[in-house]
């Protein structure tokens, strides 16, 4: 057992008023796409300031749950759910819940690196311009400010200018984090966000989600259970829809609950 997993593992075993509180709170969550049910009663809690890893093998249903906090499955036709997410203690699916402002809290960086057709500046203060966050005489301040949150800024100080597309694959998704840390939010989601990149990038996203959460709440989708048992602070493991098992990292990687847990972490299938 590592060290990181043996002080997740102290943190545990604290009393629950010592714990992070939860700034997501998912209630009976169940979703459908038509008549095809793809979540089932998810219930859980996710802690404030930590990195929460969902594990499960592929079309289990991790994606879309994640895709439920924000609502973005809203823009998917003929979806409807059941049950409840709350953001600090308010339902994202609320009558007049504002959309954009809610995006804005919950940001998404998705498995492909996607900046927009735009200079590497205007990638990163795209957010703060359209959400009114800044005057434009304090943009430039955010955005070497996102950048360097995002451990981007030493290699493109000098290259604002140049289209973000003009970057390597890992600086393209560190791009993208910086764009969705730009608009100060309190949760990051990130949808397989190494899967693309090579061993070398992926290193030093994963040193970036580590040092991000001592600001961010961040939930991240992998089907890389060495990189969740890495940097995740907590996982929840997800098979056929259903939340099966949830826990502290240490906890679920290496005392289980659930036979199928241990089948999943050991390769018995998935």
């Amino acid at each position: 057992m590592t060290a990181g997993m043996r002080e997740r593992l102290d943190r545990a075993a604290l009393p629950a008023a010592e714990r992070p509180t939860p700034v997501i709170d998912v209630r009976g969550y169940s979703f459908w796409y038509g008549p095809t049910q793809a979540l089932f009663d998810i219930t859980l809690q996710i802690p404030r300031r930590a990195v929460t890893a969902l594990i499960g093998p592929s079309g289990c249903g991790k994606t879309t749950f994640l895709r439920s906090i924000n609502r973005l499955n809203d823009l998917i036709p003929s979806t409807h759910h059941t049950g409840d997410i709350l953001l600090e203690g308010v339902s994202v699916f609320s009558p007049g819940m504002d959309i954009v402002s809610l995006r804005r809290q919950v940001g998404m960086v998705f498995q492909r690196p996607n900046p927009f057709p735009k200079t590497i500046f205007d990638n990163v203060a795209y957010g703060p311009r359209m959400n009114g966050l800044a005057r434009e005489r304090d943009v430039p301040e955010r955005v070497e400010r996102a950048l360097r949150q995002a451990a981007l800024w030493d290699e493109v100080k000098d290259r604002l200018r140049e289209p973000g597309t003009s970057l390597s694959g890992g600086q393209q998704q560190r791009l993208c984090i910086a764009r969705a840390l730009a608009n100060e939010p309190e949760v990051l989601l990130m949808d397989e966000p190494t899967s693309a990149l090579d061993p070398i990038a992926t290193e030093r996203i994963e040193e970036l989600v580590v040092e991000l959460k001592r600001r961010y709440t961040i939930v991240i989708v992998t089907h890389n259970m060495q990189q969740a048992a890495r940097i995740a602070d907590f996982t929840g493991f997800f098979y056929l829809g259903r939340l099966v098992e949830f826990g502290d990292t240490a906890q679920v990687f290496t005392r289980p609950r659930d036979e199928r847990t241990e089948a999943y972490i050991t390769g018995r299938f998935g």
